[in-house]
């Protein structure tokens, strides 16, 4: 996997399902979850806790987070590491 560490907008539906994510002024349907965890973050750092997805969108293979919102700042969804 390759890291890319940018921030994505990911289309979510209410029933919590991800749907699209949007990367590189691109759409990439979302397929399939193929796993999902949880990480707290390495605290020492600042970094929140956050969902983590590893995400089939058509043939992007890539692993998502989502940042649990703090007091300070809402939560956001970055792309972390894509398939190469």
């Amino acid at each position: 996997m390759k890291a890319v560490q940018q921030a994505v907008t990911v289309t979510v539906e209410p029933s919590g399902h991800l749907r699209v994510l949007h990367w590189q002024g691109r759409v990439h349907h979302i397929s399939a979850v193929m796993d999902q965890w949880r990480s707290e973050g390495r605290w020492w750092l600042g970094e929140r806790p956050r969902s983590c997805y590893l995400v089939q969108a058509g043939e992007l293979v890539a692993e998502l987070h989502h940042e649990d919102a703090g007091t300070d700042r809402g939560g956001g969804w970055w792309l972390a590491r894509i398939q190469d």
